[in-house]
């Protein structure tokens, strides 16, 4: 019975090493140090950049076991920002975003798989766009972590997708060279 009580403490005890540091974060979009950008290839000539203003979201990390992390991220699409009010009201309607029928996009991760040094990884999930659910990778770098001024603790990340237009019901016809989409998110974490 001693054995088995002293394995039962040995093991809760090495469990709870591998979690120790595992946490909630929420998104910082309240203090403007998250980002929703996206850009698209103008003719071919040049670059459309723009951004979603309004979307939050969370995430699960564990430095010391990186891989087991997960992020959840809801986006408004109304709030699509491509600075020129005409445009931004032509991307909300029914050629684009058509935003009074589907007024949120999100992104939840299946899978996080990190390099050895847990800079690196690829983060695959599940992305809802304009009633369309397909599974996207995310090439993410994590740029650092640490205490804040104000006594609470960080973590952030950065990452980029291209998405084909044409996947999420999106075939309004902008040109060969405008058929991809490139979104980036830079997501700042501040521990629960």
């Amino acid at each position: 019975m001693k054995k088995l009580l002293l394995s039962a403490a040995v093991a809760a005890t090495l469990f709870g090493a591998s979690t120790a540091h595992a946490a909630d974060y929420v998104i910082d979009t309240q203090g403007a140090h998250a980002f929703v950008n996206f850009k698209i290839k103008h003719l071919g000539y040049s670059w459309l950049h723009g951004r979603f203003n309004t979307f939050d979201g969370g995430f699960n990390y564990d430095s010391a076991n990186p891989n087991a992390s997960q992020i959840m991220v809801n986006i408004e699409t109304k709030s699509i920002d491509s600075n020129h009010a005409e445009r931004d009201k032509h991307l909300r309607g029914k050629d684009f975003l058509n935003v009074d029928k589907f007024p949120q996009a999100s992104f939840k991760s299946t899978s996080i798989v990190f390099d050895a040094k847990g800079d690196e990884a690829k983060v695959t999930g599940d992305f809802t766009l304009h009633g369309v659910t397909k599974s996207i990778t995310f090439e993410i770098d994590k740029i650092g972590e640490g205490k804040d001024p104000w006594g609470g603790y960080r973590v952030g990340f950065e990452g980029e997708t291209s998405l084909k237009l044409a996947d999420f019901g999106i075939d309004y016809n902008l040109g060969p060279a405008s058929t991809h989409v490139d979104i980036g998110l830079f997501i700042e974490g501040i521990r629960k």
